[in-house]
């Protein structure tokens, strides 16, 4: 392997580290922040933003690295550790999708990207920087309403018998 090679699976390794911990952070946090629904417009599932486009447009989505959790010591079966790379066009939109089954945690890495959640009464503006958890029972869709593209780092626990296809965002 390359010196290039290893520097950058370093890195991917080091942003798995990272989204690791905010979802074990997230998890416990109970407050909303950046990036999160505002308390007071929280709402059942279902009574906040409606389904949006069923088809992702103006998005690469590129599996940056993945782990079979069942190898590891954890010996979590039937799950990916899944690392992605998002990169979403002005006007792009990440179809509506749910995350049961399946939590994850965005990093904004660039640009701004607008997130349309089943369970909050107002679209959510998320800003480089933000972290957005998924959980489970979170259904939603994003549109970047920006001039510039959004990247945005996806870490998530993959159930491998969803098979990954490029409609699984």
């Amino acid at each position: 392997m390359s010196t290039k090679s290893q520097q950058c699976a370093s890195v991917w390794r080091q942003f798995v580290v990272a989204g690791l911990i905010v979802t074990g952070l997230s998890v416990t946090a109970g407050a909303a922040s950046a990036g999160e629904c505002p308390l007071d417009k929280q709402v059942a599932d279902g009574q906040g933003q409606k389904p949006g486009p069923g088809t992702p447009t103006g998005v690469t989505d590129t599996v940056r690295a993945s782990t079979d959790l069942s190898k590891e010591p954890l010996a979590l079966q039937r799950r990916l550790l899944r690392l992605r790379e998002l990169n979403v066009a002005p006007g792009g939109i990440v179809p509506w999708h749910s995350h049961k089954n399946r939590p994850a945690q965005i990093y904004i890495v660039s640009g701004e990207i607008v997130e349309y959640a089943s369970n909050c009464a107002v679209p959510i503006v998320h800003k480089a920087g933000d972290v957005a958890p998924e959980r489970n029972g979170t259904q939603h869709w994003w549109k970047n309403e920006g001039t510039v593209p959004a990247v945005l780092i996806s870490v998530d626990l993959f159930p491998v018998e969803a098979k990954m296809d490029a409609h699984t965002m």
